[in-house]
Parts: C-alpha cells; sequence; structure tokens
C-alpha cells in the first residue's frame, strides 16, 4: 500500500482512465484529489465551450458550476473506456446539461438522465460537435502559451514575447519586427536574429503542446498523440516535434 499523499500518488497516473478509476473507485482522500485533477484537466475546455455555445457568460458560469458539483461528487458512472474517449464522455455530458438549460430557460422542465452523467454516443448537432473540439484546441493552445512564458522565466530566452508578437503581425518582416523587440525584451536583434529565435520558438512551442496533449489523453502512445493533433488540425505545425521525438525514441 501506498503511503505517501494522494497528490504525490496521482502525479505518477499515466492515463486519463486511471484518473478517473482512482475518483470513482479509490479512497475518499484519493478520490477526491482525483476528482480535482480531472476538473482542472478539462475545466478550462468546458468553459470555453459553454461560453462558445451559450453566447452568454453568466448562462456558461451556471452550466459549468452544474458539471463541476457533480463531477467533484463523482458522478462518473457514465464513463467507461469501452464507450469512447473520456474527451467524449465530457462532450456527451455538456450537449445534456446545455440541453436541459436550454430546457429550463423555456420553462420545459428535463431532469437529468438518471445515471449522472451519460455518454452521448452520437451528437445529433455537428455544431456542437465542432464547438467542443474548437474549445478543446483552443484550451491546449493556451496551455502551451502559459507552459511557453514559463519556460521563458528559467531560461532568459524571449521565445513566448517574439513568437506572441509574430502572432499578432503576421505581416510584419523581419527587419520591422526587430526594431520592435528590441524595445520589448530591452536588447538589440538583428533581422537574423529574430528569424533565429522564431525558429526556435516554433520548436519550443510545438514540443510543449505535445506534453500538454499527451497529458490529456487517455492513451498517450506516439500514435494517440498524433491522432489527437491530426483530429484538431495541428498535425502539420506539431509534425517536425514529433519526428525529432521518434528519432530520440
Amino acid at each position: 500500500m501506498l503511503l505517501d499523499d494522494p497528490d504525490s500518488r496521482l502525479s505518477r497516473i499515466s492515463t486519463v482512465w486511471s484518473l478517473v478509476q482512482c475518483a470513482h473507485g479509490g479512497s475518499d482522500e484519493v478520490a477526491t484529489a482525483a476528482r480535482r485533477r480531472l476538473l482542472e484537466c478539462y475545466g478550462g475546455a468546458v468553459r470555453r465551450y459553454l461560453r462558445r455555445v451559450l453566447h452568454d457568460a453568466d448562462a456558461a458560469d451556471e452550466v459549468f458550476q452544474e458539471f463541476a458539483v457533480r463531477l467533484l461528487h463523482g458522478d462518473l458512472r457514465g464513463a467507461d473506456p469501452n464507450r469512447g474517449r473520456f474527451r467524449d464522455f465530457v462532450k456527451g455530458t455538456l450537449l445534456h446539461l446545455v440541453a436541459n438549460h436550454r430546457k429550463r430557460q423555456q420553462r420545459w422542465p428535463s431532469p437529468l438522465p438518471a445515471d449522472g452523467l451519460a455518454v452521448v454516443a452520437e451528437s445529433a448537432d455537428g455544431e456542437f460537435d465542432g464547438e467542443f473540439a474548437d474549445s478543446w484546441r483552443d484550451e491546449l493552445l493556451a496551455r502551451a502559451w502559459s507552459a511557453l512564458a514559463a519556460a521563458d522565466e528559467g531560461s532568459g530566452h524571449p521565445f513566448s514575447v517574439v513568437l506572441r508578437f509574430r502572432a499578432d503581425h503576421p505581416e510584419m518582416r523581419s527587419p520591422e519586427m526587430a526594431e520592435h523587440l528590441a524595445v520589448e525584451i530591452g536588447r538589440p536583434l538583428t533581422a537574423a536574429g529574430v528569424r533565429q529565435v522564431l525558429h526556435r520558438a516554433r520548436e519550443k512551442f510545438a514540443e510543449l503542446l505535445l506534453i500538454e496533449v499527451g497529458r490529456v489523453l487517455d492513451d498517450p502512445s506516439p500514435e494517440a498523440v498524433e491522432q489527437e493533433l491530426a483530429d484538431l488540425n495541428l498535425l502539420d505545425y506539431c509534425r517536425p516535434a514529433l519526428d525529432r521525438q521518434a528519432l530520440m525514441a
């Protein structure tokens, strides 16, 4: 039996489904910690999705709180790895919650299914599927941006500043970028220097994005990571990083 604290124990879990198992079947202390981890893992994407489909910040917060309460109370009976990815389970749960919210707004009461967070295998609304994928992609990209900024703080590199500037000014040429960035980072830059930093920044960002994708997959194998990137239209951007990983394996 492990004697360390739940958070330390959970940090060694390599798959989302193992975390779900702990959240549903572990001791009270471990289960509570696992549920918090799942909410941390999916909460950002859930918030983005709800704001997209409800177009109302207050309504999105209300539905998110309902989702969070049910998750934190261990209402995971519908989650089953034989029925698809955990991300699909979350999506199906949100479709139910959004539909019920809209019915309540129309004064048509409709309780959630008795199974709690039930799985919807197929969504009749393709728009919702696309919105969820977009929200999931945006959340992973946001995490990679945060990881890049944190890495810069430890290394002194200006990767996040330079890459963000390029994203905000895609048409600006390197000499002009060098002038602006020299002021922002407090040291001189040449056009060639900007191009070099951009190249390294893109490589680092792609590597960090691969890490973020691997953290939230049910099966973080290279094949699963590649498929997830393809599903989210990120594969072309991350292909060089995947190839480097394969060479190092």
